[in-house]
């Protein structure tokens, strides 16, 4: 078998598990799989963005949430976030759970997300160190911000940011007093 990171926990509608499979081919044949997701905030109410890598699978060069990603098999979810979290942005910090959602979305490559998505809240100040492989930059933003710019040019996100913003699952997750 190859690494633990290139396979994804492919799950039933109700998040039990049913197997495991390659990532690309689960991407490939829109096989349904468990994901998480981060938004970070900082004491000022911005949150962090993203700006995946141009050469990631899909989506390279878009803005998005903090990090999300896939748990490996036999990881647990939160502990696959907060790993992610360190890999992808180098922070870490208290995250707290906020509920999943499903989510669909065919790319013009061929892939296709699939994911039962465990979404996470975290608060963090300090250095962030993007992976290159990963991350081509970061911006802290107001939401208000991230929600103009979004509607007046979604190209430049995530399909399932902008899912978020629709949903307005950050208005949720932001700290209080923000």
């Amino acid at each position: 078998m190859k690494n633990d990171d290139e396979y994804l926990i492919l799950v039933d509608a109700e998040d039990r598990e049913t197997g495991i499979a390659e990532k690309l081919d689960a991407h490939r044949a829109g096989a349904l799989h468990r994901a998480f997701s981060i938004i970070i905030w900082d004491n000022h109410g911005r949150m962090l963005l993203q700006k995946r890598a141009a050469t990631k699978y899909h989506s390279g060069g878009l803005w998005t949430n903090a990090c999300c990603g896939h748990p490996r098999p036999g990881e647990a979810v939160e502990a696959a976030a907060l790993r992610r979290l360190d890999e992808e942005m180098g922070i870490s910090c208290a995250l707290q759970a906020l509920g999943t959602l499903t989510y669909h979305a065919a790319f013009d490559n061929g892939l296709t997300e699939h994911e039962i998505v465990h979404v996470y809240s975290g608060v963090f100040e300090g250095a962030i160190a993007p992976e290159p492989s990963e991350a081509d930059g970061f911006q802290w933003c107001a939401l208000a911000d991230v929600q103009r710019d979004a509607a007046a040019m979604p190209e430049r996100y995530s399909v399932w940011f902008r899912k978020y913003l629709d949903a307005e699952w950050p208005l949720f997750l932001a700290p209080a007093g923000t």
